[in-house]
C-alpha cells in the first residue's frame, strides 16, 4: 500500500508528517528525559499561537507550548486550593484578615463585571 504524500501547511509553512504510532516517546535532552507530544490544532489556532510568540518573544513552537502548560498547570493549583478551602470551611464564608472588612455586595458584582 502506497503512503500519501507529504504535503504542505499553509498555516505553518512545514510539511506535514504522519502521525507516529505512540503518544510520547521518551528523548533526551539538555535537562534530562523528555517526551515528545504531538498536538493538532486549527489553522485559527495556530495562527493565534504564532501571534502569541511573536509578542511573548518566543522563538519555537516548544517554548510556547510549555508556557501554555505551565499557565494551566498554575490556574489548576488555584481551582484546587480554593476547593480545598471551600470544603474545609464546609459552605461557610471564610474568615478574612485582621482589619480587612468583607467585600460588599456592590463590590462582588463589580468583580464579576470587570473584563480582562
Amino acid at each position: 500500500m502506497a503512503s500519501k504524500p507529504d504535503s504542505k501547511s499553509s498555516a505553518s509553512g512545514t510539511t506535514a508528517r504522519r502521525p507516529t504510532t505512540s503518544a510520547a516517546r521518551p528523548k533526551q535532552g539538555g535537562g534530562g528525559a523528555t517526551s515528545v507530544a504531538q498536538v493538532r490544532l486549527r489553522p485559527d489556532e495556530l495562527e493565534d499561537l504564532q501571534q502569541v510568540m511573536q509578542t511573548l518573544k518566543l522563538h519555537s513552537l516548544s517554548d510556547a507550548l510549555r508556557e501554555g502548560l505551565r499557565l494551566l498547570s498554575r490556574e489548576a493549583a488555584e481551582v484546587a486550593a480554593s476547593r480545598d478551602i471551600r470544603e474545609f470551611y464546609q459552605g461557610a464564608q471564610a474568615p478574612t484578615p485582621a482589619g480587612v472588612l468583607p467585600a460588599t455586595a456592590d463590590e462582588l458584582a463589580a468583580a464579576d463585571e470587570t473584563e480582562w
